[in-house]
């Protein structure tokens, strides 16, 4: 199958509206602050189900949207908290590629140069049923493209991040690593039940790691996730153990610091793409420059607000939801003052509350005309 391209410039059409690194670009810098690879998805959500679908019945729900997902969830988190962000994907030409495309370029500001459009590819499509602040989904593609979306020389970025495969390494992350790239790497779930960190080929080349505590403690043998924080100091620099309902803890083997937040209690509509913004929150702090424990209150804070909306990029928040939540909060009756505190570096950050952006949310469905 031949692969086709959307000429592009090099460099972002328009500056983010709120950009945290603004005092930190010069000349000669990349153009880009994040790059990321994989598979985009068509996300079909249905939301507002008083119960998970029962065999030989019909269920209704309240609610329905559609929006990018798969590897969009994470490039849509990252340009709505203001990194210019770059995107290599395989596209299908259909009409769910088309729609998946303009909302990532036009509507969220996404730069697209490094993908493609594959002539006679359909494009994957998951289905996700939320209730009772689960999910579950059900998903459709083709065999991919054999051409990898990866380009063979990444764009020059600040950052990347990649989704290490255990046994199998990716020879963009090294390349991205030796034009200067920060790599932050996440992981799934080792279905060979091997869990051998010699496997994570690609880990040699991150900066920061960032599993959940069952991974953690599978790939160091520990029972503790705090201590499976610490090993893997031995092998990358920084670590972030994500624990769920406690929150997350990490440690930077550089500085010594660690770090432990608790997770913000919310009311969760949907997981769907939570732990892509939470990478997305750290990777934003870490750029910007942050300490370890701003950063990883900033990347539980996106998480908690994410879940509290249905969708995976649907639910992404950008500044304006930020600051509104921590002027809300400040506001808000028996606040404990030393939780407070610990947001406190939001202050000279968030915009001022009623303050929009002029960004256009990726449209909760498809299939409505365009109007002349």
């Amino acid at each position: 199958m031949a692969a086709t391209g959307k000429a592009r410039t090099e460099g972002p059409d328009r500056p983010s509206p709120h950009d945290l690194l603004a005092a930190l670009r010069a000349p000669g810098d990349p153009p880009w602050d994040v790059y990321l690879t994989g598979t985009v998805f068509l996300d079909i959500v249905f939301t507002g189900l008083d119960s998970a679908p029962v065999r030989g019945t019909e269920s209704w729900a309240r609610g329905m949207g559609s929006s990018p997902g798969g590897v969009a969830n994470m490039a849509t988190a990252l340009a709505r908290l203001g990194l210019r962000t770059s995107l290599a994907a395989a596209f299908g030409d259909d009409h769910y590629g088309e729609y998946c495309w303009d909302t990532l370029e036009r509507g969220e500001g996404i730069d697209l140069s490094p993908s493609r459009t594959v002539p006679g590819w359909h494009s994957p499509v998951t289905v996700s049923m939320a209730y009772e602040g689960e999910r579950t989904m059900v998903s459709h593609g083709h065999e991919p493209p054999p051409e990898e979306p990866a380009p063979d020389c990444p764009p020059r970025a600040r950052a990347a991040v990649a989704s290490l495969t255990p046994g199998r390494g990716a020879p963009w992350i090294a390349q991205a690593a030796r034009k200067g790239a920060r790599i932050f790497g996440d992981v799934g779930w080792d279905d060979s039940g091997k869990w051998d960190l010699a496997r994570l080929t690609d880990l040699r080349h991150c900066e920061a790691f960032l599993p959940n505590a069952a991974e953690a403690m599978r790939y160091t043998g520990t029972d503790c996730p705090r201590a499976a924080a610490h090993a893997l100091t031995a092998h990358v620099p920084v670590v972030v153990v994500t624990l769920g309902a406690e929150g997350a803890y990490a440690v930077d083997r550089r500085t010594g610091e660690t770090a432990s937040v608790p997770a913000i209690e919310v009311e969760a509509m949907d997981p769907t793409g939570a732990g892509d913004v939470f990478v997305a929150g750290f990777v934003t702090g870490s750029l910007a420059g942050w300490p370890l424990a701003d950063r990883l209150a900033f990347a539980g804070l996106t998480a908690a607000l994410s879940v509290q909306e249905f969708g995976g990029s649907l639910s992404a928040p950008g500044w304006s939801e930020i600051g509104a939540w921590w002027h809300r909060v400040q506001c808000a009756e028996g606040q404990d003052p030393s939780a407070l505190r610990r947001y406190e570096f939001l202050a000279g950050l968030v915009p001022e509350p009623g303050r929009r952006w002029p960004l256009r949310r990726a449209v909760p469905t498809i299939g409505f005309r365009r109007s002349a």
